[in-house]
């Protein structure tokens, strides 16, 4: 199964690195989408059908949090697994977001076998929307 992956950073330099790291890993995709924000990523989740969500916390105009509240308050969309890979280091706010229901935490800087560990950990989960 290639999996479609939404990557969401507003660093330039740190998407085409987690991108790097998705293709260095061995995971099965099909496409990498690139997102600068939560509120482009939700535009980008309107266009092209997302297995797998990889989000930053800290971004400008929507962050991290904002941006995974709002999928999991759409049917469409609220079974997506979503990752957090960030340099957050904030107890309350790691909290916040693991009560918004996350997949996964990966702390930066990690290495592709931490991505790929982390991608294979959901590939035999079920996320697809309710039919």
């Amino acid at each position: 199964m290639a999996l479609n992956i939404l990557v969401v950073d507003d660093s330039h330099t740190m998407r085409k690195f987690i991108i790097k790291a998705i293709e260095a890993s061995g995971v099965d995709c099909g496409l990498i989408i690139e997102a600068q924000n939560g509120r482009e990523a939700l535009k980008k989740l309107e266009e092209h059908w997302i297995d797998i969500i990889l989000t930053d916390i800290n971004m400008p105009e929507m962050n991290g949090i904002e941006f995974i509240k709002k999928i999991r308050e759409s049917e469409v969309h609220k079974k997506l697994p979503i990752v957090v890979i960030t340099t957050e280091r904030s107890i309350s706010i790691m909290k916040e977001v693991e009560d918004l229901g996350i997949e996964g935490y990966m702390k930066k800087p990690f290495t592709p076998e931490e991505i790929r560990k982390t991608l294979t950990s959901l590939i035999g989960k079920e996320f697809l929307p309710d039919q």
